[in-house]
């Protein structure tokens, strides 16, 4: 049987290590969002780029709070499943 929940107590499972398949889709838009930034970039002066330096900044981590709360929410409701698959009648 597994030790998972004890290798993830020691520290042996690092969830942000997990790796991810970054689908052709996914490489599509990621492209995208570099060209429409390059090419915003070379528009704007350098008040305006610092800026969106800025804008980038905050955004990225506002993103990162919320993939962190889906995260959470998602782990909750996946234990719920394992609850009610385990102990409810």
């Amino acid at each position: 049987m597994s030790n998972f929940i004890e290798d993830f107590y020691f520290g042996n499972l690092e969830p942000q290590e997990c790796k991810t398949h970054i689908t052709a889709q996914l490489k599509g838009k990621l492209s995208k969002l570099t060209e429409i930034e390059e090419r915003l970039r070379s528009t704007l002066s350098d008040e305006l780029n610092e800026l969106l330096d800025d804008y980038c900044e905050v955004y990225n981590e506002f993103l990162c709070i919320s993939c962190s709360d889906s995260f959470i929410s998602g782990f909750r409701f996946g234990a719920r499943f394992a609850y009610d698959t385990f102990v409810e009648d």
